[in-house]
């Protein structure tokens, strides 16, 4: 789709047009100056900011079909030029979203939203003292978020403060993520770092030494200045791709290094791979203490799993969830992956009646998202997903399907190039939450990622301003620099800690 844009003037306006673009074609190309060649459509924006912004947009179709949109909202006094710009790109998007639905007859169910967090919105405003209704409307007023989605917002923010109610009084606490970047093999979706670790074992050795550094390095820190971890996630990769007896030294690492590790709150393995799950890394996982796991089938259909890369079976998924039960892990998670190739509401149904047979504490569900980087992206003629349409109903699937077994959903987030401009949900029995999946959604605690790939996101305790840094995520880069990674964020911590407890 081929679309022609007149009047942006502010090339700043250029990637959020593009990003709504993208909701609503998969291969959405936009010009915003005059092309020579023929366009789809033409969309002419015409915006004033005078006390009050207005915008309107005029599509004319290739077959002279045309659509009209306006939006007007006044102009609060004493906006900075940030809060002003982003007061005029709201109002573009409302226009441009707007048109673009009466074309082509698709409602967008989150509005004019791409970003990751939608929920992140709802808890700023109660956090203002906002009331909940008034929230709502001003939600459905500035974004176009439909109501049925404001509400799965509000029943997740509700969720989350019931299981953390001192979510908002985390800051001068922190958690921690371990990246370990290793798996079996790679899936056709992932760009996670990620290497298939069959005759790597030297990179792992070296990897791994850099890692004890960094744990050693940071818990130093922490000890030194008082500073707590809430949660603790092991994730990757796989990490249980790694052997039985590297995993004990690893967590044998984390009590020495680390402060208070008896009292973290939660510690979480990603076991996702189950042919990566033996006794003997059960046996160390309990030696450690550690009974949160994932363990993800993604679908129940063995003909989709050899598709996307998978080589473990289905029945490898059962036996491996029955063997890590029986071993004592009592808060397990399992991932459900909505609009793999080849699957439709039947064969989606099919892996929630296997769910069912299992029933884990939580269970997450995603819908496919066309990473930039992923095989699957790169050679999308190969993969055969469903459109938009079955994508909605199986979602809805899984809602009913939930519901009906006593989860409920506790967190949210959205990927650019979703199928369906959907969502990826994360539904818990009450009580079995990933408090860290909360904490790093909503931004509400530094998180120090440690490992390779992995990426801080340092959140000044006061002020709430981000700060990213990441790890390289190849193992060899990793291991030439850990120390100087360890350093620089050391030095970010400083600066973060040292000023807010000075001003305090």
């Amino acid at each position: 789709m081929f679309i022609y844009i007149k009047g942006i003037e502010d090339d700043r306006l250029e990637r959020p047009l593009q990003l709504i673009a993208n909701l609503f074609f998969e291969e959405a190309e936009l010009a915003f100056s005059k092309p020579d060649r023929d366009s789809d459509a033409v969309i002419e924006l015409a915006m004033a900011a005078e006390g009050a912004i207005q915008v309107e947009a005029k599509l004319t179709a290739g077959n002279g079909e045309q659509h009209r949109a306006a939006y007007e909202k006044e102009l609060q006094e004493g906006l900075t030029e940030k809060e002003r710009f982003r007061a005029i790109r709201n109002a573009v998007s409302h226009a441009f979203l707007t048109v673009l639905q009466d074309w082509t007859g698709i409602m967008q169910k989150w509005g004019i939203l791409t970003g990751v967090r939608p929920t992140k919105l709802l808890h700023n405003k109660l956090r203002e003292g906002v009331d909940r209704g008034q929230a709502h409307a001003e939600l459905e007023e500035e974004y176009m978020i439909t109501p049925e989605k404001i509400r799965l917002m509000q029943q997740i923010v509700d969720r989350q403060l019931a299981v953390m109610p001192d979510l908002y009084d985390l800051q001068r606490e922190v958690s921690i993520y371990i990246g370990i970047p290793f798996c079996p093999t790679k899936c056709a979706y992932c760009t996670f770092p990620a290497y298939a670790i069959n005759g790597r074992q030297g990179s792992v050795n070296s990897f791994l030494g850099g890692l004890h550094y960094e744990m050693r390095k940071i818990g130093e820190w922490l000890k030194d200045n008082g500073i707590k971890i809430t949660t603790l996630y092991y994730g990757g990769g796989t990490p249980t791709s790694i052997s039985a007896e590297e995993m004990d030294m690893l967590y044998e690492e984390m009590y020495t290094s680390f402060p208070d590790v008896e009292n973290i709150r939660e510690i979480t393995v990603e076991a996702g791979r189950p042919d990566t799950i033996t006794p003997e890394k059960l046996d160390v996982l309990n030696k450690w203490n550690i009974d949160r796991i994932s363990i993800n089938p993604q679908s129940y259909i063995q003909e989709t799993l050899k598709a996307i890369g998978r080589h473990h079976t289905v029945e490898e998924t059962v036996d491996k969830y029955h063997l890590a039960r029986e071993a004592g892990m009592n808060n397990i998670n399992m991932d459900l992956i909505i609009g793999l190739p080849g699957e439709g509401t039947e064969e989606f149904g099919h892996t929630l009646k296997e769910t069912e047979k299992l029933m884990p504490e939580s269970l997450t569900v995603h819908t496919l998202s066309f990473k930039r980087a992923s095989e699957m992206t790169r050679n999308k003629e190969k993969y055969k997903v469903a459109d938009r349409g079955e994508v909605e109903k199986m979602m809805n699937m899984a809602e009913e399907w939930t519901g009906s077994h006593g989860y409920v959903p506790y967190y949210l987030y959205r990927q650019k190039n979703i199928l369906g401009n959907l969502e990826n949900v994360g539904y818990s029995m009450p009580g079995q939450e990933s408090l860290y999946n909360i904490i790093i959604m909503e931004e509400q605690q530094t998180i120090i990622g440690l490992g390779c790939g992995a990426s801080s996101k340092f959140i000044h305790p006061e002020t709430g301003k981000i700060t990213h840094f990441a790890n390289p995520k190849d193992p060899k880069s990793y291991n030439d620099g850990f120390e100087d990674y360890t350093d620089q964020k050391i030095s970010i911590l400083n600066e973060l800690f040292s000023k807010s407890s000075s001003s305090t």
